[in-house]
């Protein structure tokens, strides 16, 4: 069987599926016959985005047989399959919400199992297609784009809030592979920027932020170099389409998307202002590695350095949000990370605010805090962004 690398979703077979033995273990469901035939659910990456499938594969033979395959304009997810042809999915598209179907896969007869209502009418007419562009390396990335309803471009450009999570690559294929689907239900959650499309946003979701470093180069040796050209190829796409008013563009993140959001802060001039979530900022504070950051401080200190934006709070003038949980336990993510990046940058003259948020660990949970993030994300973008001077 030939090898392949795990960065490459395209051809990802999935995973088994698995039953129940009698003593609660997990049981690998083999079809009958002589040889090893299993079956896996997968994603379906493919460049007109994910299509889950099921499919039987001959472990000796290789032969793959796809059972079902999600076909447009629906994301069909499987939930639960069995050997004997009964299938369950959940069947989903940008207008209707998730509901549950079973369907025989021998008669191919479907019964719809649930009747879910739309959980969020004000949504309904919301524009959402997704982005495909190139960076100027040649990277094809992607992003959904979100667009008030009715809007048109004669209405003039918008503001604009994209929302990023950098991911590290060892190739330029897997890097400028496409993610998601275009037929997702949009949802709205503590994370989502989605809302601000309801206050008049241009909206970018999952915006790609490949960070690659092929061969013996690591992608971190670059990685302000790349955020700053993955900002600048979207940035200059929308602006193009004429949904995007380039001085009034925002910038968010949770996590590792607070500490790319910080960075883009300190080492550009792209972003009206900036949202970052729960983040790490300096690099000392993680010295055994962070994401896919192998290398110990010791081992490349002028990589950790260079990386954090606490050491270059001086240079962030854009208005900033940092809000974090006052308990969070998650590796590296403390809340002394975000104080520091908040005293520095006031320190410095910098316009930034810290929002602690009381019994809250890395995501935030309570209605409390989940509303009062809303409400000061909304403020931040009315003042700064939309409304900016």
């Amino acid at each position: 069987m030939p090898t392949t690398s795990s960065e490459n979703a395209y051809i990802d077979p999935g995973r088994f599926v698995y039953s129940k033995a009698a003593n609660g273990d997990n049981m690998l469901v083999f079809d009958k016959g002589s040889q090893p035939t299993v079956y896996t659910i997968g994603t379906g990456a493919s460049p007109q985005g994910d299509r889950p499938f099921v499919m039987k594969w001959n472990l000796i033979s290789n032969k793959q047989d796809t059972l079902f395959k999600s076909k447009a304009p629906f994301y069909e997810e499987p939930i639960y399959f069995d050997k004997a042809g009964s299938l369950f999915i959940s069947r989903e598209s940008t207008d209707e919400t998730p509901n549950v179907y079973a369907i025989n896969l021998k008669t191919k007869k479907e019964q719809k199992v649930t009747n879910f209502a739309d959980p969020y009418p004000s949504m309904r007419g919301v524009q959402k297609s997704m982005l495909s562009y190139p960076r100027k390396d040649g990277i094809k990335l992607s992003a959904t784009l979100y667009l008030p309803k009715g809007y048109k471009k004669e209405d003039g450009p918008l503001p604009v809030l994209i929302w990023a999570y950098p991911r590290e690559f060892k190739s330029l294929s897997a890097a400028g592979e496409v993610k998601g689907s275009p037929y997702r239900f949009t949802r709205l959650a503590f994370r989502s920027p989605v809302f601000w499309v309801t206050r008049g946003y241009a909206v970018l979701d999952n915006a790609d932020m490949p960070i690659v470093g092929v061969g013996k180069n690591e992608p971190n040796d670059t990685f302000l170099e790349q955020i700053e050209d993955n900002a600048t190829s979207l940035i200059d796409y929308i602006v193009n389409m004429g949904v995007a008013d380039r001085n009034r563009i925002a910038v968010g993140g949770h996590s590792y998307g607070a500490f790319m959001t910080a960075n883009l802060l300190a080492h550009t001039k792209l972003f009206a202002a900036g949202i970052a979530r729960s983040g790490a900022y300096n690099r000392t504070l993680t010295p055994f590695g962070f994401q896919g950051e192998e290398r110990t401080y010791w081992q490349a200190p002028e990589v950790y350095n260079r990386m954090a934006p606490f050491n270059y709070a001086d240079k962030i003038k854009a208005p900033l949000l940092l809000t974090h949980g006052i308990d969070d336990d998650n590796s590296g993510t403390f809340p002394v990370q975000s104080e520091r990046l908040y005293s520095a940058v006031k320190g410095h003259g910098g316009t930034v605010r810290l929002v602690m948020l009381p019994k809250e660990f890395h995501g935030y949970r309570s209605r409390e805090s989940v509303l009062h993030t809303f409400w000061e994300q909304d403020s931040w973008l009315e003042k700064y962004v939309k409304n900016k001077k």
